[in-house]
């Protein structure tokens, strides 16, 4: 009988942390390239994608600030890529979308719904900053993360000719029934990526019953017509990562949503972080699906059908 397969997403540096927290955290084109391909090359069959400012490390969500990564990593890598469209919370649905317009990606992220956006936390621990946008974005109590009913259309819709499928993030069980809407309007088709989201501030808790709660749920509206994905943010990412591997779901991991690798120790690379999760999964006797694997698990259009 074959084992089952794992697919292990790697988001590389996201637009929640930002440059003075890590020193590892991808900012330029080129270190955000290489920590794709490092990632892959340890085993993540997926690479999410946000851009920076070379400058000063702040999320850019222009066409051409992925341009010159998205190519690196087609040339160096057969792994699957995926673009946000969640961008930075401060930024407009036009532009959060036009990343994902302009390349054509095999795979673009969509958030599910509308929530506080809580980063202040993480003030208790960081506290010096090279930057004063830094500490100004993560002090904002006030964020609201807008994803609209029309904001979702919009960016499906938008995407639609370009045969882009979706990492539906969902922060909270609200957001899986916002998803089974867009499924019974027939805007959007199975095999359906859900990716739920634990332990970020304004949504969802990280406890296990939060985990078993956002599963049965979504086990009752989509049934065998989803593949399920997990993220832990913080130090609950790879406890998280092994509950759900153990319970047929697929992982992400990233410094998008954890600097770390250790209680108190900075992740060197994604690249570590995936070698711990893939420790993980094939302690518990699984497989890693390689991209080409998670392609026919995900219904993709293949990598030769992208726009860069």
């Amino acid at each position: 009988m074959a084992k089952r397969k794992v697919i292990i997403s790697c988001a590389v540096t996201g637009a929640i942390h930002t440059p003075s927290m890590s020193p590892h955290l991808p900012v330029t084109a080129a270190e955000i390239a290489d920590a794709a391909i490092g990632a892959a090359e340890a085993g993540a069959a997926i690479v999410h994608l946000h851009a920076r400012n070379p400058e000063d490390g702040r999320p850019d969500q222009t066409p051409e600030g992925f341009a010159p990564f998205l190519q690196v990593i087609k040339q160096r890598s057969n792994c699957v890529v995926n673009i946000t469209t969640g961008g930075a919370p401060t930024m407009t649905i036009e532009e959060r979308v036009r990343p994902a317009a302009t390349h054509k990606p095999e795979v673009a992220s969509l958030n599910m719904g509308s929530m506080n956006f809580g980063l202040f936390g993480m003030l208790n621990r960081f506290k010096d900053f090279k930057h004063q946008w830094e500490k100004d974005y993560l002090s904002d109590k006030g964020i609201i993360f807008r994803n609209s009913f029309a904001d979702i259309e919009y960016i499906l819709t938008t995407c639609a000719e370009n045969n882009t499928r979706f990492e539906f993030e969902c922060y909270d069980t609200a957001h899986l029934y916002n998803l089974k809407y867009f499924l019974d309007q027939g805007i959007v088709k199975a095999p359906l990526f859900i990716q739920t989201v634990f332990g970020l501030q304004g949504g969802i808790g990280a406890h296990p019953d939060d985990v078993l709660h956002m599963k049965r749920t979504a086990d009752r509206l989509f049934g065998d017509q989803y593949q399920w994905s997990v993220l832990g943010a913080g130090r609950n990412q790879l406890p998280i990562a092994a509950m759900a591997a153990a319970m047929g779901g697929n992982v992400r991991v990233g410094l998008e949503d954890s600097l770390w690798a250790g209680p108190g120790r900075f992740a060197q690379s994604n690249a570590e972080q995936v070698r711990l999760v893939r420790q993980i999964i094939e302690g518990l006797g699984l497989e890693i699906a390689t991209p080409d694997e998670a392609r026919e698990m995900l219904s993709l259009k293949g990598g030769d059908q992208v726009g860069f």
